[in-house]
């Protein structure tokens, strides 16, 4: 089976068109989570990542080839030197409908005003605990207080939507759904739980030990609130609920015990420029390589990216000891 492509549009063999894309711009952060990345982590080279000019190009390319919306990642994106001169080229990129943030708001005091201005739209913050020695077990490094700082900037800020992002880890925070949930109804704004992924070796931790399943997540929310079933569907793979009489919404990302794939409308750019058509597969190719070569193009770009949506994989085995697991680390993917 081969994809069936249609101008303008990138349809890989299942039929399934991609219109998003996340577009890593550093593997590098501030912080050192236990979920992302290991504690002594090493960091990518400059030579070997992307410059912003090479990134933008990447993203424009997409855009020529029906892709509608970008999410900004990381790494953490807000610490790569001059990431907003790259952000406001992005917003202006004719033919995008979305631009997007993900990050763990340690910057947003100084960018939120700046990011909103540059047309990004929506905002997701990474928030796992509201008690700060915990933060810090988790975080490795990161200080809970800048976080928080970070959210209420978002706030001001004025983005269309702002999400917080928490991974429920048993042994860890499992005890602090409730609180969470509160935290973000109480400011209207939106939460997602997220199963924890088992990209790269944990250092610290046992992963089948501390994932926690979002039904069991959900089911703790429904002792507290009333949910109703969001039957829309949004252009990512998190399943929302509503709470009665709230505006917040409830999102639950479960790549474990769920998987989102066959509904799959994206793909993923590394920092290295490697285009990953799946979280959980390593199926790539090499765009950094077709950007460097003098004696290629963007017409050779765009038929690269084109071809890659036969080796899209059809979904991803996470757990599943017959399939080889992923070895890069959540910094690596891209978010």
């Amino acid at each position: 089976m081969t994809a069936m492509q249609q101008p303008g549009k990138l349809i890989d063999k299942f039929g399934r068109q991609i219109d998003y894309i996340r577009l890593s711009v550093t593997d590098r952060c501030d912080f050192r989570c236990v979920y992302c990345m290991t504690e002594d982590m090493q960091f990518l080279p400059r030579k070997q990542i992307l410059s912003l000019e090479e990134l933008f190009q990447v993203a424009r390319v997409f855009t020529e080839l029906g892709v509608k919306k970008i999410r900004i990642t990381g790494g953490e994106p807000m610490v790569r030197s001059n990431v907003m001169s790259l952000i406001e080229k992005l917003g202006a990129l004719p033919g995008l409908e979305e631009l997007l943030l993900t990050t763990n708001g340690a910057q947003l005091d100084k960018y939120a005003a700046p990011l909103k201005a540059a047309g990004v739209k929506r905002i997701n913050i990474s928030l796992d605990s509201l008690d700060a020695k915990r933060f810090k077990r988790i975080s490795r490094v990161g200080k809970l207080e800048r976080v928080l700082a970070g959210i209420d900037a978002a706030k001001a800020a004025g983005f269309e939507r702002i999400r917080l992002n928490a991974v429920v880890m048993r042994g860890y925070n499992d005890d602090e759904v409730v609180a969470l949930t509160d935290y973000a109804v109480e400011r209207d704004i939106d939460i997602a739980f997220i199963e924890e992924m088992p990209l790269g070796e944990a250092s610290d931790h046992d992963r089948e030990q501390t994932t926690c399943s979002n039904d069991w997540v959900r089911g703790i929310i429904a002792e507290a609130y009333q949910l109703t079933d969001v039957t829309a569907k949004t252009a990512g793979p998190s399943r929302y609920v509503r709470i009665e009489g709230k505006n917040s919404r409830i999102g639950f990302i479960s790549p474990v015990t769920h998987n989102f794939c066959a509904d799959c409308n994206r793909v993923r750019v590394t920092v290295e420029g490697r285009l990953l058509l799946c979280l959980g597969n390593e199926h790539s190719i090499d765009l950094r390589a077709i950007l460097r070569d003098r004696q290629l193009g963007e017409d050779d770009l765009k038929q690269a990216i084109i071809a890659s949506m036969d080796i899209k994989p059809e979904r991803h085995y996470f757990y599943d000891k017959d399939y080889q697991q992923p070895v890069r680390l959540m910094n690596m993917t891209g978010g």
